[in-house]
């Protein structure tokens, strides 16, 4: 089985035979109130998806992946992960070593032990990591929406931040690497996604799987813009087509709880770590891999990885040219593959096929299976 991150797979999940002392210790402490994003990151940090991270970054680790792309002591990792707050929680935490973390509604969640308090620095997080400072872009807004100042130090988790909707699917990283060795599975492709599967995905994804013994299919269903498909709609879209059109016994379908950031080639970086922590081998990327309206280059996604070796990244990249369903050919294609002309090529970007879905209008079979397409229509027509 492949290595996590870093050497070691982090375990900051409080077991049971502490938890009431645990929560005691925390009724003491000042608070801090997680988003929905937080939460998410909380949970990931917990159960070791985000190796070798034991909590929310310090400043020289924040510094530093922002201008290098590398953890202070050098490890790659392209985004940061950091817990904001404002003046008035800073002058507070000043005085203690630790603090509660809870949700919304003021239940603990977990615990954070104080390393570092240092401010944000929105324009170099803004440049560096979404190359650009447009506040429409979504992960720049969010960023210029956020407190200033910035909290580091280990965590521990108390109360698993779950989904009900999800509960069967939410596959801690100890859980898939148990499901990969158990199934005798030695390199394994993961595939993120936020959209519906639409024919050009499982075209690459079986691509992949002619070359792996097993698939990951994991989208990712935290926070995403208000113009992607719903998470319920998408999952119920997922297991409709891997019913009928993937062999059950080289797929796996489970969730990843982050939020989305939008943040194109660096997104992409991160991506891959963490789907190595998961147990994967092997990480598809396509060619606008996180990315936002225009605000990256087709294929930066995949020129990022000639940045680092493969030694430091520990997991495979696999580039997929952009496909389509060619009319001649009569079955989906790419450029490598397709010497026909464009006029015979059916192509929909996911926003299109996001708009039609909208309007209660269904793709062609030619871009979705129908069973998908038919899935998410009814969704809308509910909606």
């Amino acid at each position: 089985m492949i290595e996590p991150h870093g050497g070691i797979m982090v375990n900051r999940l409080v077991p049971e035979d502490r938890m009431a002392d645990m929560i005691d210790r925390c009724r003491r402490l000042p608070e801090i109130r997680l988003d929905h994003c937080q939460l998410a990151d909380l949970d990931l940090l917990a159960t070791g998806a985000y190796s070798p991270l034991t909590g929310f970054m310090h400043g020289k680790d924040y510094k530093s992946v922002i201008e290098t792309m590398r953890l202070a002591r050098g490890l790659v990792w392209s985004l940061p992960i950091t817990l904001a707050i404002d003046a008035h929680e800073k002058q507070e935490l000043l005085a203690h070593e630790r603090v509660r973390l809870s949700d919304g509604a003021g239940h603990t969640v977990g615990m954070l032990e104080i390393d570092d308090i240092y401010g944000c620095d929105r324009e170099s997080e803004a440049k560096n990591v979404y190359g650009t400072a447009d506040p429409e872009h979504p992960g720049v807004k969010r960023l210029l929406e956020q407190k200033p100042f910035l909290i580091g130090g280990p965590v521990t988790s108390i109360h698993r931040n779950e989904n009900g909707a999800f509960r069967p699917y939410r596959l801690d990283p100890a859980e898939t690497r148990k499901i990969f060795t158990k199934r005798r599975w030695q390199t394994i492709a993961a595939f993120q996604t936020r959209n519906p599967i639409h024919r050009a995905h499982e075209y690459i994804q079986k691509c992949a799987l002619e070359i792996t013994d097993g698939l990951l299919i994991h989208p990712l269903v935290g926070e995403t813009a208000s113009d992607d498909v719903p998470a319920e709609a998408r999952m119920r879209s997922y297991e409709v087509l891997l019913r009928h059109y993937y062999p059950e016994s080289r797929v796996l379908l489970a969730v990843f709880p982050a939020a989305m950031r939008y943040a194109g080639p660096r997104e992409a970086i991160f991506h891959a770590l963490v789907r190595k922590n998961y147990g994967c081998t092997h990480f598809i990327v396509g060619r606008d891999h996180a990315g936002y309206g225009n605000y990256y280059g087709s294929y930066d996604a995949q020129k990022i990885f000639d940045r680092f070796s493969p030694d430091e990244l520990g997991i495979t990249p696999l580039f997929f040219e952009h496909a389509f369903y060619c009319r001649k050919c009569a079955g989906m294609a790419s450029y490598k593959t397709c010497p026909h002309p464009d006029e015979q090529h059916l192509v929909l970007s996911g926003t299109r096929v996001r708009e039609m879905l909208r309007c209660g209008e269904l793709p062609p079979p030619e871009v979705i299976r129908p069973e998908v397409a038919e899935v998410l229509g009814m969704k809308k027509m509910k909606d």
